[in-house]
């Protein structure tokens, strides 16, 4: 019997894992999906509200955002993968990239904030 189920190159292979943990994994999907809707939104708000920041590192903390918005996204997508063909396989969990990426963006957007503010 084949699946219908979506990706089939990770539903084709191994065993349904208790349920419980194929939910739990879509749940930590979605959640990063939040945040990239998030990061997104902060981009276009920075950009949006005016603030009184230098224009250039206030675009640029903008576009850093949005940009890792989309990348967040992508890469939960990956690890959704990644994590539920190690589940069908009762293999170890794989670790995270979409947090250093998370924590990258976060650094790097307060440090262009804190500079556009000390140069205006």
């Amino acid at each position: 019997m084949t699946s219908k189920r979506f990706p089939p190159s990770v539903y084709a292979r191994g065993e349904d894992p208790d349920p419980r943990f194929s939910l739990a994994n879509e749940r930590t999907f979605l959640a990063w999906n939040r945040t990239a809707l998030a990061l997104i939104a902060g981009g276009v708000a920075l950009e949006a509200l005016g603030l009184d920041l230098h224009s250039g590192l206030q675009l640029i903390a903008s576009l850093v955002l949005i940009a890792a918005g989309i990348v967040v996204a992508v890469l939960a997508w990956f690890e959704w993968k990644r994590t539920e063909s190690s589940l069908r396989a009762a293999a170890p969990l794989p670790g995270s990239a979409t947090s250093l990426a998370l924590s990258a963006t976060v650094m790097v957007t307060g440090v262009l904030v804190i500079l556009g503010v000390l140069l205006q």
